[in-house]
């Protein structure tokens, strides 16, 4: 595994989306190296137009009421792709999604789950929801908080990077559905240690203008099109 500097990787996703909880900010990037999150990032889609910018269609006001369905989110369900090659050495779906958003409960879960999670005697997927490991030449890749029943891979399966493996969903410790992806050392990120990345290739929204960017990472609320 190299550790000689970001390893260049393809996007999991099309389109334009917000950058958060980015090591382009801050390391760790979600404050904490466990769970190998060190170099960790989150991408969610938001409305731009809405000041502050918002994940959901409906009002605020319905979002504080627990009135957001995850069909009222914009990057609910998006197609997620293998940001690179190799071997899928773990997969785990089924878990069950929170509909509709409630921001109370979802971050006094996701802070329960921060704080107390237990890995000798809870489920990983208390935190990290459906999930996909892939094992490539220079790392793993860890893909999570997926939507239920949306996993397109199987153990051993080798794919290319591109490949299409699941949807975007709201599983485990998620409040808001986005994806959470990082890279690792190894294939457990109980133990694996994380790696920094950076995407090969994307355009970065500056001053009205798409700039690209190759071998970049992106920094917090950055506004990015893949």
């Amino acid at each position: 595994m190299k550790d000689t500097g970001p390893i260049p990787i393809e996007s999991p996703l099309k389109g334009e989306w917000m950058v958060l909880n980015s090591p382009g900010t801050k390391v760790p990037s979600h404050g904490t190296d466990y769970f190998a999150q060190t170099y960790a990032f989150d991408l969610l889609q938001v409305d731009w137009a809405h000041k502050p910018v918002k994940f959901y269609k409906k009002s605020t006001l319905s979002y504080i009421l627990g009135k957001v369905h995850l069909s009222d989110c914009y990057c609910y369900g998006k197609p997620i792709y293998a940001p690179i090659s190799g071997v899928v050495v773990e997969v785990r779906d089924g878990y069950p999604e929170r509909d509709p958003v409630q921001p109370i409960h979802d971050i006094s879960i996701a802070f329960k789950n921060a704080l107390f999670f237990n890995p000798e005697k809870q489920n990983i997927q208390d935190i990290a929801g459906n999930y996909i490991i892939i094992q490539g030449e220079e790392a793993c890749t860890f893909l999570g908080h997926m939507q239920k029943g949306s996993l397109k891979v199987k153990n051993g399966d080798e794919i290319k990077s591109g490949d299409l493996i699941g949807n975007i969903g709201h599983s485990g410790n998620s409040t808001a559905p986005h994806l959470h992806f990082q890279l690792m050392d190894g294939p457990d990120p109980i133990i694996a240690k994380g790696l920094p990345c950076c995407f090969r290739e994307y355009e970065l929204y500056d001053n009205n203008h798409w700039i690209k960017v190759e071998n970049g990472i992106p920094k917090n609320k950055d506004r990015v099109r893949f």
